[in-house]
């Protein structure tokens, strides 16, 4: 696997690739690592639905029990769940164990900080170094000074829930909603929170069996939602992925609502409300430019990181910004928590539906969405970095936004969990710019294609 962090923890084929004896490794140089600053590092465990997480929790405890940790297993749980309990457990870390939207074969490990931010770089460069070297030489733990596994609270889905709860001020009485699931972690505590607050609630994929997780569902796959959602005549729908950090909304039309357009409707409500801290907002280079027209006409300046949920984190943390988040459904609201929480996120969209007096497809359409075109191209491992140095490939790309005359822009990136790179073109006309994209992911495929 090479270097072991990629932009999201630790990923791979479960087995395989991501093996127990490398989650042993993880668990073992992390606690070791944290030891320096307290004696008996404390970390929460919390995982998806998928049939591997058992295994990798298991043996990333016995890691860690091994030289000293201490462990609080969550079960399943969302990732925000994890960055909000390691807080209320005052432990010195937390982790979790998903692959996020990937399939049910893959899985990860993703480690917070006490604070619930992600580990910093000095210290996953640590963890690393400690892992590839094979020869960790430590202290011998024997008898009382092994670690284990400590109570929580008998529910640390029901604590994390009321702490959803708390963060919504008005009831939802009245409201048909649709909860999509994907079958991964959020499938009780949506239900939980939505119930809790009163909408008639429909659920879709909510009966995880370690496989289906993300199967035709959730946020990358909504297509099921937006039927459901005419066919009973919701006024919403709201797709999860399966760790729950991503969120996709479908309005009372069937129509999808992406991330663009929910940064942009928050952004509003915020606004308005006086609460957008120096009239700005964090998105990626991946960004609609009808994000960038929306928000400029309302006076909102938007910071443009990298692709991935920690750049758009360091950017807010910098500037001060309380709203970030991604074209796919990744959303900050840093007034409330420190990472991407799907569930946290359709609170405050409903909030802001709410706010407004109009339906979700009226706000929808207020928002100019260009069209975009994606081209994924899979790539041998070496070539995501050699495509980027190549100058015929950097030449036809330049030609192409010049034939664009300015109205639309090339974004070719590596994908940062999958061997893939990226064909992204945006444009007024979706025919030519389709054509644009395949023509330059024929190049990279022809290249460095597998």
């Amino acid at each position: 696997m090479g270097r072991l962090f990629g932009t999201d923890g630790v990923r791979g084929v479960a087995n395989k690739e991501l093996t127990p004896m490398l989650a042993f490794e993880i668990g073992r140089a992390a606690a070791f690592v944290l030891a320096e600053k307290q004696e008996r590092p404390v970390f929460v465990i919390g995982k998806d639905t998928r049939v591997s997480g058992d295994m990798l929790e298991n043996a990333l405890t016995a890691g860690i029990l091994s030289v000293g940790g201490n462990v609080i297993k969550l079960g399943v749980i969302p990732t925000p769940a994890v960055a909000y309990l390691v807080r209320h457990y005052e432990a010195d870390a937390g982790v979790v164990i998903s692959a996020s939207h990937n399939s049910f074969e893959y899985n990860g490990i993703k480690i917070f900080n006490g604070d619930g931010f992600k580990l910093d770089d000095s210290i996953e460069e640590r963890i690393e170094d400690i892992v590839l070297a094979h020869d960790f030489a430590h202290p011998e733990y024997v008898g009382e000074k092994l670690g284990r596994c400590l109570e929580g609270e008998s529910n640390a889905l029901h604590t994390y829930t009321e702490f959803l709860l708390g963060t919504m001020d008005r009831r939802l009485d009245g409201l048909s909603v649709v909860l999509d699931t994907a079958n991964g972690a959020s499938y009780q505590t949506a239900k939980m929170v939505y119930t809790a607050l009163g909408a008639d609630v429909t659920m879709l994929a909510d009966e995880p069996n370690g496989i289906n997780i993300n199967e035709h569902c959730g946020s990358t796959h909504p297509e099921a939602l937006q039927a459901k959602v005419v066919e009973i005549g919701a006024d919403i729908g709201l797709a999860f992925d399966g760790d729950a950090d991503r969120l996709i909304v479908v309005d009372d039309r069937g129509r999808l609502v992406d991330g663009d357009r929910i940064i942009c409707i928050c952004a509003r409500m915020l606004q308005e409300e006086d609460a957008l801290f120096d009239e700005r907002v964090t998105a990626t280079v991946m960004s609609n430019i009808g994000l960038h027209k929306y928000l400029r006409e309302r006076g909102i300046t938007v910071d443009v990181t990298k692709v991935g949920d920690r750049y758009v984190l360091e950017s807010m943390l910098k500037s001060g910004s309380v709203l970030g988040g991604e074209q796919s459904g990744h959303m900050i609201f840093l007034n409330y928590t420190t990472t991407g929480d799907g569930v946290l996120s359709s609170l405050q969209f409903m909030k802001a539906v709410l706010a407004s007096g109009k339906k979700v497809s009226e706000l929808r359409d207020e928002i100019e969405i260009f069209p975009q075109a994606m081209v994924n191209v899979r790539v041998m491992a070496e070539g995501k970095k050699k495509a980027f140095d190549d100058s015929e490939i950097a030449a036809r790309s330049k030609a192409i936004e010049e034939e664009l005359k300015g109205t639309g822009r090339v974004l070719i990136r590596p994908s940062g969990t999958e061997p893939l790179i990226r064909v992204m073109l945006e444009g007024p006309d979706e025919e030519i710019i389709t054509k644009y994209a395949e023509e330059l992911a024929a190049m990279i495929g022809e290249r460095y294609g597998e």
